[in-house]
């Protein structure tokens, strides 16, 4: 079990790093966390920093959740370590050690997690989020419409059950930080995409 809680540790210290902080801080631009929606994530940076500064905090996130499980694959970590790796990099974006515990909804480095994990299932939600985006112009329905399906995705293409359960636990907690976008679907106040993005 060592192999397995070193790992754990690794991942949620690289969860920890918040990229939205420090590419802000780095380009000069406000602490995410007192600006717009005070989320430090990719959207809240595009809403104070430009397409620019949230492009590089949307890779920096993900690459959070690739990284520890790329990492502890290719030391050999069977299903379990992978899927509490993964976990672990997901729990350290929303509470990291780094930054107060206050970190971001969890989407891009779930995202990180799931291509890592299993490749077509990470594309079966970048492909779903695209659709539901497309047609229905809301950004954050989009991601909790792929994530609520993710764990079926990871069940079809690997029917690994340690996999599967650590993504359903990811999927509810990130649905859990949306319930604000889910009430503001509900009441027809959520920004659509293009004007004031709420993922």
């Amino acid at each position: 079990m060592l192999p397995i809680t070193l790992a754990v540790i690794i991942a949620y210290l690289i969860g920890s790093i918040s990229s939205a902080i420090i590419v802000c801080k780095i380009m000069g631009l406000p602490d995410p966390r007192t600006q717009g929606s005070r989320n430090p994530g990719a959207t809240n940076v595009l809403r104070i920093g430009g397409k620019k500064a949230a492009a590089i905090t949307l890779l920096g996130d993900m690459l959070k959740g690739v990284i520890p499980v790329l990492l502890a694959k290719w030391y050999g970590l069977d299903d379990l370590g992978l899927a509490l790796t993964a976990f672990a990099a997901f729990i350290g974006h929303l509470f990291p050690i780094f930054f107060g515990f206050e970190g971001g909804k969890g989407v891009a480095t779930f995202i990180g997690c799931l291509l890592a994990l299993c490749l077509p299932a990470g594309l079966t939600w970048v492909g779903t989020w695209l659709v539901i985006a497309v047609v229905f112009r809301y950004s954050s329905l989009a991601a909790l419409i792929a994530s609520l399906l993710a764990p079926v995705d990871i069940w079809c293409f690997t029917h690994a059950s340690t996999y599967t359960v650590a993504v359903a636990l990811m999927s509810v907690i990130l649905i859990y930080r949306h319930r604000r976008n889910i009430y503001n679907l509900f009441t027809g106040t959520e920004s659509k995409i293009g004007k004031k993005s709420s993922l």
